[in-house]
């Protein structure tokens, strides 16, 4: 519009009329349903609804919004004054809308704040473990309190800043499909160490891959500044440490637990499922008192889903902007990549690239990835390109 000499005051009336969406209503009443289309129609935009509506046959239906944001905007209006909640409705809508467009997030953590909106961050991982998946594991227990061993930690940490990592997640507790559980004091004393040398040195935030409070405590003590919980902050006593040092937390989605996760996951509706498991872990940790502009949410690929679960994800992913918090996407060397790709874990770069890209091309703020230098690398170019 502007190549063409629109006003500006006509490119802020038009630009709505450009910007279509397709928005899912689950199980509203055959009335409700009825009005909805009614009012859309009467719009010149439409609403998709089961044949049985229709005839009487059911009592409810799912509802298929089709329209542009201004269409939506005048509905919301019209629904406002409508009875059978659909001024309820109008409410959730605009805010749903709301929530999918917004784009400005800036973590604030304290010393650190990063501006999410301006490009996608990544996130270093550092697994400090003797059987991570991918072979990368730092920790080796018959040498673990050698200064060799501390040094080459510190290391491969200086290293992930070189190559472009934000954020570093250390994590002492491997989660993978089948990981043996570790005791908090085992866990403690292959992070700490760790977290306390990285505090002083690095100058990126440090986060800490737990679902223990006692350990995310003495991270957060130590100089950690974000908690990254791959149980969606179930244990009340995580979000109530969260905030108590305002930290940055990640809530994910996990069906199962790690050891029982990947035994044949089923779901209903997948992402609907996964929704509504993040929007009650959202609540929970603003109900402990969590900052909700410090909460990110990540779909937990590969964590109690089947191959064709995580590419409906990552498809799809931005099907989670309803929620109005930047998505953080894992999808480094894991299994799934391994299945297309026919490699072992070390050899999933590239695959890690491609999987990254698509994420924050559906709408993923932050990537959480073992080859930070080749995923930094293809961002820039991704980025340059998006800028046009």
């Amino acid at each position: 519009m502007r190549d063409i000499g629109v006003d500006p005051y006509g490119i802020r009336i038009m630009s709505p009329k450009a910007m279509h969406y397709l928005v899912k209503i689950n199980s509203l009443s055959n009335i409700t349903a009825n009005i909805l289309k009614q009012e859309m129609l009467s719009l010149g935009a439409d609403v998709a609804v089961s044949r049985g509506a229709l005839t009487g046959q059911v009592k409810q239906t799912d509802c298929l919004l089709m329209g542009n944001l201004s269409q939506f905007c005048q509905l919301s209006q019209k629904l406002l004054k409508q009875p059978f909640g659909l001024n309820k409705l109008a409410r959730a809508l605009n805010l749903n809308l709301k929530n999918y467009r917004r784009d400005n997030f800036v973590l604030d953590l304290g010393r650190f704040k990063l501006n999410l909106g301006l490009r996608a961050h990544i996130m270093g991982i550092m697994n400090i473990t003797p059987d991570s998946f991918s072979g990368d594991g730092l920790y080796e227990p018959k040498n673990r309190k050698t200064k060799e061993l501390e040094d080459n930690i510190f290391s491969y940490a200086r290293q992930l800043v070189r190559d472009g990592a934000d954020i570093i997640d250390v994590g002492g507790e491997s989660t993978r499909p089948g990981a043996r559980a570790v005791s908090a004091k085992e866990e403690l004393s292959r992070v700490i160490p760790v977290i306390k040398r990285l505090a002083k040195s690095i100058g990126k935030p440090i986060s800490i891959d737990t679902c223990k409070p006692q350990v995310a405590e003495q991270a957060l003590d130590c100089g950690a500044a974000i908690v990254n919980d791959i149980t969606g902050l179930k244990n009340p006593g995580m979000a109530k440490i969260a905030a108590k040092y305002k930290a940055g937390v990640v809530v994910m989605h996990m069906k199962g637990t790690p050891r029982t996760m990947q035994k044949n996951p089923r779901y209903g509706c997948l992402l609907g499922e996964i929704t509504e498991f993040l929007q009650n872990a959202i609540a929970r940790s603003e109900q402990a008192g969590v900052d909700r502009e410090k909460i990110i949410i990540d779909p937990g690929i590969g964590f109690g889903k089947s191959y064709g679960h995580n590419l409906e994800i990552l498809k799809n992913l931005d099907t989670f902007k309803v929620l109005g918090r930047p998505i953080l996407v894992g999808v480094s060397r894991k299994s799934f990549l391994g299945k297309i790709l026919r490699s072992a874990p070390q050899e999933r770069v590239f695959g890690t690239v491609s999987g990254s890209l698509a994420a924050v091309a559906n709408g993923a703020r932050i990537v959480r990835v073992h080859d930070v230098k080749a995923v930094k690398q293809a961002l820039r170019v991704f980025e340059e390109i998006e800028k046009i």
